[in-house]
């Protein structure tokens, strides 16, 4: 029996797809702040696809805005942030290690549709740059054929300190 992490045994076909249990092994979100549904698309190393199926119950919905609910910009970073650190816990053997990310940088950010209950967000990222603690990525937000939202972000990962 391999008991190594998913996407980690050589031997094994690499993870393409993280359903929901897979990625609370991979990052340490949880409800409410939990933001992606699934990710597909994985290109160890390379990219991959967030799924964000975007539902007014919400929390952040009770104040943006009431009347109009939108989900806010920098929640639509943030989704694309974990769907990138999904990426780098599966392309470094990181899963049940319960490693933590940090923003280092956003840049080039860029808001482009309004995201609002009922659309399935999908959050492409792209890795630009990566080693065992820094990465850069690209990231693009998508409702069907448009760009919702663009950023490129810096993140590191730190094992210190967890369990």
């Amino acid at each position: 029996m391999n008991d190594s992490a998913p996407g980690t045994d050589s031997e094994a076909a690499p993870v393409t797809s993280a359903d929901l249990s897979l990625i609370q092994r991979c990052i340490p979100h949880r409800y409410p702040f939990l933001l992606i549904d699934k990710v597909r698309d994985i290109k160890l190393r390379k990219s991959a696809v967030g799924v964000k199926n975007v539902t007014f119950n919400e929390p952040h919905f009770q104040g943006h805005f009431p009347d109009t609910p939108i989900m806010p910009g920098v929640m639509i970073i943030e989704a694309m942030a974990q769907t990138s650190s999904v990426l780098v816990s599966l392309s470094l053997g990181l899963v049940d290690r319960n490693p933590l990310v940090y923003f280092m940088g956003i840049d080039k950010a860029r808001f482009r549709r309004k995201v609002v209950p009922g659309d399935v967000l999908e959050l492409e990222v792209t890795a630009l740059r990566g080693s065992s603690r820094v990465w850069k990525f690209d990231g693009v937000a998508r409702v069907g054929d448009e760009i919702a939202a663009e950023a490129e972000f810096m993140a590191m990962i730190d094992m210190t300190g967890r369990g």
